[in-house]
C-alpha cells in the first residue's frame, strides 16, 4: 500500500516538475529543456527532473489549452507556406522538419526546412532572386558524440507574414538517422511530394511519438 501511495506521489509530482518545465518554455522564460526543468525542480523543491518527453506532452496541452482550433488552423496555412518555400528550394531537394511536420506548432513557432548541401551561397541568392525577406543568416556548430558538425542557418520572413528558417547541412550527412532529443524517435521530415499529398489527405496529421 505504501509504495503504491508513493508512486502516486512521485507521478503526480513528475507531471506538476513537467508542466512548470514547459510553461517555462511556453512563456519564453527559458529557451532550453534543461534549463527549464531544473528551474521547474527548484520550484517544487525537487531533485526530480522529468524527461523531455514528459515536458513535451505537457507543452502541447498548454498550446492546445491557449491557442484552441486556431492552432489547427494555422498549423494548415503553415504547411501550406512550407510547401511554397520547398519548391522554390525544389532543386535542393528540401525536407520540412520541426513542429511544422510534426504537428505540434504553437504561438512562436517558425518553419523549419533542412537543405543537405554545399552551395549555401547558392541557397541564399536563390531566396533573394524570390523576393523572400532574409532577415539575417548564421554558421552554427554544434558536437554531437565528438563529432563536430557545421550548418548554414537563413532566417526568413515570408509574404504570409511566417517566419521560416533553412538550415545547411553537410551533404555528407544526407541519410543519416538523427534521433531527436525530445521525442526519441528518428526525425524524417516530408519531401516535397510527401507535404502535397498531406495537405491534400490530411492536411493537420501529427508526427508525434505520443
Amino acid at each position: 500500500m505504501g509504495e503504491l501511495l508513493n508512486s502516486s506521489i512521485s507521478m503526480d509530482l513528475r507531471k506538476k516538475v513537467a508542466r512548470e518545465a514547459a510553461n517555462l518554455l511556453y512563456l519564453g522564460v527559458e529557451k532550453e529543456h534543461k534549463q527549464a526543468k531544473l528551474k521547474a525542480a527548484k520550484t517544487f523543491g525537487t531533485h526530480f527532473l522529468p524527461t523531455n518527453l514528459d515536458v513535451a506532452i505537457e507543452f502541447d496541452r498548454i498550446a492546445e489549452e491557449n491557442e484552441g482550433s486556431a492552432r489547427k488552423k494555422r498549423l494548415v496555412q503553415m504547411r501550406k507556406e512550407a510547401l511554397k518555400l520547398m519548391k522554390i528550394l525544389k532543386a535542393y531537394n528540401p525536407v520540412l522538419v520541426g513542429s511544422v511536420w510534426r504537428g505540434t506548432i504553437h504561438r512562436e513557432s517558425d518553419i523549419d526546412i533542412a537543405i543537405y548541401h554545399d552551395e549555401s551561397n547558392g541557397i541564399l541568392e536563390l531566396l533573394k532572386q524570390n523576393n523572400l525577406q532574409v532577415t539575417r543568416t548564421e554558421w552554427m556548430a554544434v558536437t554531437k558524440e565528438g563529432i563536430k558538425r557545421q550548418s548554414f542557418h537563413i532566417y526568413l520572413k515570408l509574404l504570409g507574414k511566417e517566419k521560416a528558417e533553412v538550415i545547411v547541412r553537410n551533404p555528407e550527412e544526407a541519410g543519416c538517422k538523427e534521433r531527436c532529443e525530445i521525442f526519441g524517435d528518428v526525425i524524417t521530415g516530408l519531401r516535397i511530394r510527401e507535404l502535397g499529398e498531406l495537405l491534400q489527405q490530411n492536411p493537420t496529421q501529427r508526427f508525434v511519438s505520443f
